[in-house]
């Protein structure tokens, strides 16, 4: 069969990450596409139309269900959707936007693969993340170390800052309530910014689960880039926000931090982020991927064609 252009124009190109709304949360309602529209419907059959193509990251609460045609389009239109726990506190899968690029793919492989490469990669994270190089002559392991010392210095900072107790970083996934109330704000706050690293890292072209200083693990990458922003951004407002001991707390922090995120135009640093930690590491970047062709397709057969079944 003869294979022929889509009709009609080009389909639009999915909005740069960085002019997105960071992250929305869905609990309790069913998405589908209705009419053309992305919409999240209620168990009393309202409507919420959310501009899925404007949209980082749809964060899918329990009690959410999904349709072909959300998952198709949301795919489409670079919205990465990611399925989480109640109040957005764990995350349990995600889908692929489409950005992946085997080139990209391949580079932080090689990057990944190479020790002096790793270990330049590691030493901009750190540099970027503290704001100061590290110390020299340190393997990944121990500038792991030295990273981790000063971080739980950070978080005992906070603590007296805002005059929060702090018995330090203790938290069971599995176990959400166990957890005091500062880890329960920092979960929240971690969880809503690793939402929105994942979609950059997937719309860069990069895979989540291959990692520098994090390793093992599917979104080790993630946590390397969240890593590089978590202080200044969900960091303190986590600690802020306990120190007050509201009565939902996690619904506070997630706002807290889609006010942040768009305060710090996190969605306009993280791409621009992770080609620089990369590029630290000497390897040759691959170049912008080529302009986008009109899609192909198969010609339906029409009625009457041989071989044609009713």
């Amino acid at each position: 069969m003869p294979r022929t252009a889509l009709p009609g124009l080009p389909p639009p190109r999915p909005i740069p990450l960085k002019e997105r709304v960071s992250i929305v949360f869905v609990e309790k309602g069913r998405l589908d596409v209705i009419d053309g529209s992305f919409v999240v419907v209620d168990k009393n059959g309202v409507r919420t139309h959310l501009p899925v193509g404007g949209l980082a990251c749809l964060m899918l609460e329990p009690g959410t269900r999904i349709s072909h045609a959300a998952v198709a389009l949301a795919a489409r239109a670079g919205c990465l959707l990611v399925w989480v726990g109640e109040a957005g506190v764990r995350l349990y899968a995600a889908g692929q936007p489409g950005g992946a690029r085997s080139d990209r793919l391949l580079y932080q492989a090689r990057l990944a693969l190479d020790e002096d490469a790793r270990l330049k990669v590691v030493r901009k994270m750190y540099a970027l993340r503290f704001g100061e190089d590290p110390p020299g002559r340190r393997s990944i392991d121990q500038l792991r170390g030295i990273e981790g010392a000063r971080v739980r210095a950070m978080y005992a900072n906070l603590a007296r800052v805002h005059g929060v107790h702090w018995r330090g970083r203790r938290y069971d996934p599995s176990e959400w309530d166990a957890s005091d109330l500062p880890n329960r704000c920092l979960s929240a706050a971690t969880s809503a910014l690793y939402g929105i690293c994942e979609a950059a890292v997937l719309a860069a072209g990069y895979a989540p689960a291959i990692g520098f200083l994090h390793t093992g693990k599917p979104l080790s990458f993630v946590y390397d880039v969240a890593d590089v922003w978590k202080f200044e951004t969900v960091v303190p407002l986590a600690f802020r926000i306990a120190a007050r001991s509201p009565v939902q707390p996690e619904g506070e922090v997630r706002r807290a931090c889609r006010d942040a995120f768009r305060k710090a135009n996190i969605l306009e640093r993280l791409i621009p982020g992770i080609e620089e930690m990369l590029g630290a590491g000497g390897l040759p970047v691959p170049d912008a991927p080529p302009e986008a062709q009109p899609i192909a397709i198969l010609e339906e057969p029409k009625l009457g064609d041989a071989g044609h079944r009713g």
